[in-house]
């Protein structure tokens, strides 16, 4: 199966939400098994929460930095950005040229809980 960017990015924002005021601006185009692949091209201010799967982020566009457990980590284009299940993370700053994929996968609590 082939996913274009192109193609989520034309349905965002999702509408705002009590967490998200600004707009949802991430999308699911798949989900096989545990796995799910997330459009994400987030606006205004990021108000994540730690997540229940480990996560990959594949920066498609833009650079920025991302906090992980309170420690800033730049990336560009072309970047990988691993997130453990339950950590603390969200993209700083000017998020508006950001454009990325993100993968959610493996057991509720990450790998490392898994038996």
């Amino acid at each position: 199966m082939i996913f274009s960017p192109n193609t989520y990015q034309k349905q965002l924002p999702l509408p705002a939400t009590d967490k998200w005021k600004d707009g949802v601006w991430d999308i699911e185009a798949f989900k096989h098994g545990s796995m799910s692949l997330i459009y994400f091209s987030p606006e205004g201010t990021d108000y994540q929460t730690p997540h229940d799967q480990d996560e990959w982020y594949f920066v498609l566009e833009g650079s920025g930095v991302i906090e992980i457990e309170g420690e800033e980590h730049s990336f560009s284009q072309g970047s990988a950005i691993f997130v453990a299940a339950g950590q603390k993370h969200k993209f700083l700053g000017n998020l508006s040229d950001i454009k990325m994929w993100a993968v959610f996968y493996g057991p509720i609590g990450g790998e490392n809980n898994a038996s």
